[in-house]
């Protein structure tokens, strides 16, 4: 019998190549291990995320997540966490982009608490928004949602946050995306929906705003 590999990264590395995405650089695994320990220890006396366990955090939470910041548009420079919740997948997207000034938005005060210690102890470029996301002034290039409550009255408040020629990124179901497509408006078009791995129901779709907004009424 084959033994389990030992470390997280190992482990990690191992459920990436299940999934066909190449393993992650020593720096990353470094900082993916650092964050598994920040969640499991939260987790005890937080409520961050439903999954509990180490190996269910790092096939749902850890590889969605990684495929979602490997599979996001080029030119992207700006990007929020729309309802982060325990970071997913803008932590993962930070560690994997750093390239990518990330904004974590999370209302919830000790979610938003643990967002800010995460970004401290991984040293990650990103920053923590902790009120409503649609209080925020500015747009991004990208904005991310995955398993935000009321999902569809969230897209409805994310379109606004997204530049003309910005993307929305869904992580939602089959179920779902036909909905929130209707949801975010005629302004945006959407590429063809990436499924999640071990999964023929949870799924990524890309919807790009328009460069030109539609006129208003009266003007």
């Amino acid at each position: 019998m084959t033994d389990l590999p030992d470390s997280v990264a190992q482990r990690l590395n191992l459920l990436l190549s299940k999934a066909n995405l190449a393993p992650l650089a020593p720096e990353q695994s470094h900082r993916f291990e650092l964050y598994l320990s920040l969640l499991m220890r939260w987790n005890a006396r937080v409520n961050l995320t439903a999954i509990r366990d180490e190996q269910g955090i790092l096939t749902r939470h850890f590889v969605e997540s990684i495929l979602c910041a490997r599979a996001l548009p080029a030119g992207i420079a700006t990007l929020l966490d729309f309802g982060s919740g325990a970071g997913f997948p803008g932590i993962p997207i930070a560690i994997c982009r750093p390239e990518i000034a990330v904004t974590l938005a999370e209302s919830q005060g000790k979610k938003a608490a643990f967002l800010r210690e995460s970004v401290r102890v991984l040293e990650l470029p990103a920053s923590v928004h902790s009120a409503r996301a649609e209080t925020l002034a500015t747009r991004f290039d990208c904005v991310t949602l995955r398993a935000v409550d009321g999902m569809e009255v969230a897209v409805r408040a994310a379109t606004s946050l997204v530049h003309p020629e910005g993307w929305l990124a869904l992580m939602t179901t089959v179920n779902e995306i036909e909905k929130l497509k209707v949801v975010s408006g005629a302004e945006f078009s959407w590429n063809e929906r990436i499924f999640l791995p071990d999964s023929d129901d949870r799924l990524l779709a890309f919807g790009q705003r328009s460069r030109v907004q539609p006129c208003q009424h009266g003007s």
